[in-house]
């Protein structure tokens, strides 16, 4: 039999986070564009390097990206809105970073999460562009590992109907067109890596594990039969991660050298399926075996004996050893990780490790004998450590959930009911106007946290720094003229790391960082025992910034369902306990806010939706303990104590009914990049509690115009009654600068004052 060991993709940042210290300062201009080109070369060759030191067989081009691998599709391709103003040649990186990023006078393409992952993708728009292939960046990127190493790799690039799925601006009459469009290119693209030698091209359709109709399988098989027909020798494997294929019996049987499939969290469905109608024989088999989205030591012997088990159920003579989906998801290597508790940090696999555990699986499975003589009894004695850990017995935790009863999911009166007497202890104007919570995090800022955490300056000192900044923005937002405050956030480096800090059960590491969006990155904190609250977390800072205003300043945390998705969570329990284990303990921070005199708590959920099952007929069980554990967090409030939340990108068109059902007063959504689509759903489908759709894209640089604000807030009018109608940006302002927040949100104000004026004038 032939194995080899694979990876459907590896992390592109770096150890040390090089590519996004390159990238940012190509946009500051401290770079030129070809020095720039020439680091981002030195990474890729890097990349390569590094993974074939480790041992892996076959190595995969194509998984680097300069922003992101959807937008490096659509630009490939020509699909370049018109208002970027694109003159048809190569997409040029101004061009190219304006639909990332946005630019002046033009804004971003839309951002959305990939799947059910903490990665956010830029929506590709079809505009019935003429399309073309402008550059092959996936053939230079084969031809330089060519080249430059001598190595044969398997270029990858995102399937045709994954594409199609997710890219926006076609409707029913107007999708054959498109994809008429994108199959020749997409042909061309697969031929010229075979003119230069690829072997194997893998093609990424994670959109066939979704829930298909009949008329999707009939056009997948479509698309692969011309594919097969236009370019003969081309070997694909169809590559398939994050749940299990659908429609096995016929997708299984497409026109293509092979197919690689999920045993991770696909594993009952995808096994239930060969069980049922077997795997072609003429196709390799590829096997992800190894969690791709995970940070825990794989049980080796139990990985081998899964592997065979599927091997013999197959049948397949040939198969691919790889992980379940991209390293991506995964931080680089563990071995920067020098202060964590030895148990824990022994239990720890990030790309680097998986690596070496595909390795040894293939190598067992291939000759019957494990790399290394204590490899399988480490990984076994590992995790039965960490089983075992003190940290996992805690007493007090498991006494608070058996106390949970069906009543403290419920607050004591309804919406209706809450609204007036809120409105009369708040006193707001129509309108109000707030933002997410965080301000820009400056470089003082950071400067002086490091320098703290490095204790080159004393806790004193750090606490009069905080206290100076946050007075100074509270100034600065009354000065502006905002309605509701926050006190800033400039004591927090993560909104989820920040919390799990101060709770008991977590553990944060130094350099495990993953890519969120853009050069966004991000250390999720590890979750590995029970979680408990020890003392208040938020309530000092925010009393204090209370004291030096007359206005009201919103209490700020991070919601259950949020810090559960942004972490690294434990395995051996569900992920509703963990939830619940969240919820209780802010349950206990929000009735100390509320005892402090805080009127206004937001518990931000801006991670809800990414949790979902990738099967709709798998939601309910998710959304009942996923809105559960917020309301169990939330509901001991007194009636006139408004609990908001806050939502990120994501497609809110079919979750109205869950955003409805956590019963927060109001909710604040992120929706400039898609604002109409929104609007439109709100007319079908309408919001009854408190709402504010934000009104400007904070993941842009540019300002926008009172005007263009005010255009946006009389669309949403019309479907959001003015009793119910909240002001506020998109998210968070934590990555802006300073000049361009003041700007903008005194636009903000301006609008909405305007606004004000107009419906007291109709009046």
């Amino acid at each position: 039999m032939n194995l080899v060991s694979t990876a459907i993709g590896y992390p592109y940042i770096g150890d040390n986070r090089e590519w996004k210290r390159c990238v940012e300062s190509f946009w500051r201009g401290a770079i030129s564009e070809e020095q720039f080109i020439l680091e981002m070369k030195s990474n890729r060759l890097n990349n390569l390097k590094r993974q074939q030191s480790l041992g892996l067989e076959l190595l995969t081009v194509g998984d680097f990206t300069l922003y992101d691998r959807m937008l490096d599709i659509a630009t490939m391709f020509g699909m370049v809105p018109n208002r970027y103003k694109w003159t048809g040649d190569e997409v040029d990186l101004t061009t190219y970073y304006a639909m990332a990023r946005g630019a002046n006078h033009v804004v971003a393409c839309e951002m959305t999460k990939w799947f059910n992952t903490n990665y956010h993708y830029i929506v590709p728009e079809y505009e019935g562009q003429s399309l073309q292939l402008t550059k092959n960046y996936i053939l230079d990127y084969f031809v330089e590992a060519k080249e430059e190493l001598g190595l044969i790799t398997k270029p990858t690039m995102i399937g045709p109907f994954t594409f199609v799925k997710l890219a926006k601006g076609y409707d029913a009459k107007s999708k054959a067109l498109f994809i008429l469009k994108l199959l020749p290119l997409y042909a061309q693209v697969l031929q010229q890596l075979v003119d230069a030698g690829a072997q194997w091209i893998q093609v990424e359709e994670p959109a066939l594990v979704l829930s298909l109709t009949a008329d999707d399988v009939k056009l997948i098989q479509e698309i692969y039969k011309q594919l097969a027909e236009e370019v003969p020798a081309a070997q694909i494997m169809v590559q398939t991660y994050f749940e299990g294929l659908s429609a096995y019996e016929e997708l299984s049987q497409l026109p293509v050298a092979g197919i690689g499939l999920d045993f991770i969290h696909g594993a009952e469905e995808n096994m239930a399926s060969l069980r049922k109608h077997g795997f072609p024989q003429d196709k390799v088999l590829g096997i992800g075996i190894v969690n791709g989205r995970d940070i825990w030591r794989a049980n080796l012997a139990e990985k081998a004996i899964n592997t065979k088990a599927i091997l013999s159920l197959s049948g397949v003579k040939e198969a691919w050893i790889q992980s379940s989906c991209s390293l991506q998801h995964v931080p680089v290597t563990t071995k920067a990780e020098t202060k964590l508790d030895a148990t824990l940090t022994n239990a720890l696999s990030f790309a680097d490790e998986k690596i070496v555990e595909l390795t040894h699986i293939t190598s067992y499975v291939r000759d019957e004998t494990w790399k290394g003589n204590k490899s399988v009894s480490q990984s076994m004695i590992a995790t039965e450590a960490l089983a075992e850990h003190r940290a996992r017995k805690n007493t007090r935790v498991k006494e608070l959930e058996l106390q949970v009863e069906s009543e403290h999911l419920i607050r004591p009166m309804t919406f209706k009911e809450r609204q007036p007497l809120q409105k009369k202890a708040l006193n707001l104007p129509d309108f109000p106007t707030t933002t997410i919570g965080s301000f820009p995090q400056s470089d003082q800022v950071k400067r002086t946290r490091t320098a703290w955490r490095k204790k080159e300056m004393t806790d004193a000192e750090y606490t009069a720094f905080l206290k100076s900044e946050t007075a100074r923005w509270i100034q600065i937002q009354e000065e502006i003229g905002l309605d509701v405050l926050v006190h800033g956030e400039f004591e927090r480096t993560d909104m989820v790391e920040y919390f799990g800090e101060k709770l008991e059960g977590f553990a944060f590491t130094e350099k495990a960082w993953v890519v969120s969006y853009g050069s966004r990155c991000v250390k999720p904190p590890i979750i590995y025992g029970d979680i408990e609250w020890i003392a208040p977390m938020t309530v000092k800072e925010v009393a204090e910034a209370q004291q030096l205003t007359s206005k009201y300043v919103k209490g700020m945390l991070t919601g259950p369902v949020t810090i559960l998705n942004w972490s690294f969570v434990r395995d051996d329990i569900s992920r509703e306990q963990v939830a619940n284990q969240l919820a209780l303990a802010l349950r206990e921070e929000i009735q100390a806010l509320e005892d402090a005199g805080i009127a206004i708590i937001q518990v931000d959920e801006p991670a809800l939706r990414e949790g979902l099952p990738l099967r709709k007929e798998k939601w309910a069980d998710y959304l009942t303990w996923g809105v559960n554990a917020f309301k169990l967090a939330t509901s001991s409030v007194k009636n006139e104590t408004q609990i908001h939340t806050h939502m990120c990108y994501c497609e809110f068109n079919d979750f109205i009914e869950p955003i409805h059902a956590l019963d927060a007063d109001v909710i604040s959504i992120e929706t400039s990049r898609s604002h109409g689509e929104l609007i439109q759903s709100l007319k079908q489908n309408p919001y009854e509690l408190g709402i504010g759709l934000g009104v400007y894209d904070i993941h842009s640089p540019r300002v926008p115009s009172v005007e263009e604000i005010n255009a946006i807030l009389e669309d949403s009018l019309e479907i959001i009654p003015k009793e119910q109608f909240w002001v506020n940006p998109d998210c968070g302002l934590k990555t802006r600068h300073e000049e361009e927040t003041i700007a903008s949100l005194k636009n903000m104000v301006s609008a909405a004052r305007k606004l004000r004026q107009q419906q007291h004038q109709t009046v």
